[in-house]
């Protein structure tokens, strides 16, 4: 089998070249990635002289690049290509757009045109909108309801998915998950944020009360849940990917200060973000059914090998945050506060 990953220097494109690597070592793998500040050549060092992967510079809204990936041809486009900070989105919606929705487009016109076999959108839970406790759950047919400009893109691509679908036939798969955590995460995400703050003696910043709550998967699981979704999903279906391990902001952040043996002192409440969805929770029924998928990685299992990462790779993080990362919040967050009317 021959897949084109586009995001794939990306936290979870990465992950998943090296999980398919190394479990079909006959495979082979063509990363299209723009190499935008959250795309890190870093995060594939290990496998970048491996004869079954090539690398290729490009952004999947200009035909001209996804083609040159393609090339001869692939059997399955797998799409973690995507914008996904919401406070970025806030302040700049405009890339989202480009990427999430016309990216996602020109992905689609690949794959109609017959250069790809079948394409699977990987997507978020965060285009249902929220729910208001732990018992509720999105279902794969649940109205999208975003809040936020990103996860309205995401919305907006998923439905060129299901619409390409129906109207052409065209062979793809939605995938909505959970939120995602482990090792390589780019630093501006929840864990590894608090933890690389931590770990440099500041403090780590939570929205209003922190009591809003989220479900989570290790990035391994989610891997194993493509993996199954890539050889064994019905095209034109959708799948939801969940654990049913639900969090508060509040609960994570006391796991990592203990686990980094900090006291509640370190926390500083800031203002909350507006539009901020107080919950998200998938049910992931139709995946452990059908394609007899389910999570391997307990929650604080998975956080215990999070933060090991980050204590054990300061040279990775160090770099990121001291470069770009570091400039963009230290020229935006003053501005944010102004566009957003917070004080």
């Amino acid at each position: 089998m021959k897949i084109l990953v586009t995001g794939g220097a990306g936290f979870m494109g990465s992950n998943f070249i090296r999980y398919i690597l190394e479990k079909y070592p006959e495979y082979e793998i063509v990363n299209l990635d723009k190499l935008t500040y959250a795309g890190n050549l870093e995060n594939l060092r290990d496998v970048e002289k491996n004869p079954h992967y090539t690398f290729v510079k490009g952004d999947i809204a200009k035909a001209e690049d996804v083609d040159r990936a393609i090339g001869e041809g692939v059997d399955v486009v797998i799409n973690y290509a995507a914008e996904t900070h919401v406070d970025r989105s806030i302040l700049d919606p405009r890339a989202f757009l480009d990427t999430d929705i016309y990216g996602t487009y020109t992905l689609l016109e690949a794959v109609r045109a017959g250069k790809a076999g079948r394409m699977v959108q990987i997507s978020t839970d965060e285009v249902f909108g929220m729910v208001h406790d732990a018992k509720e759950e999105f279902a794969e047919d649940t109205r999208f309801d975003p809040s936020s400009p990103y996860s309205a893109s995401k919305a907006g691509g998923d439905l060129m998915c299901s619409a390409y679908f129906r109207t052409y036939q065209t062979p793809v798969i939605v995938t909505h998950s959970c939120n995602f955590y482990g090792p390589n995460q780019y630093p501006e995400k929840l864990i590894p944020l608090f933890a690389t703050n931590l770990l440099e003696g500041k403090k780590i910043p939570v929205y209003g009360k922190g009591d809003q709550f989220r479900e989570w998967i290790f990035v391994s699981d989610h891997c194993r849940a493509i993996d199954v979704i890539l050889h064994k999903g019905t095209v034109g279906e959708v799948y939801n990917i969940g654990t049913r391990q639900r969090k508060s902001n509040l609960e994570i952040t006391k796991s990592i200060l203990r686990q980094l043996g900090q006291g509640e002192d370190m926390i500083e409440y800031v203002t909350d973000r507006p539009g901020h969805d107080f919950g998200y929770a998938v049910n992931p029924d139709k995946l452990m059914r059908e394609l007899d998928w389910k999570p391997e990685v307990d929650f604080a299992e998975g956080l215990a090998q999070t933060i090991d990462w980050y204590k054990n790779n300061e040279d990775w993080w160090e770099k990121i945050k001291s470069g770009e990362y570091r400039d963009y919040f230290e020229k935006n967050y003053s501005r944010r506060n102004e566009l957003l009317n917070l004080k």
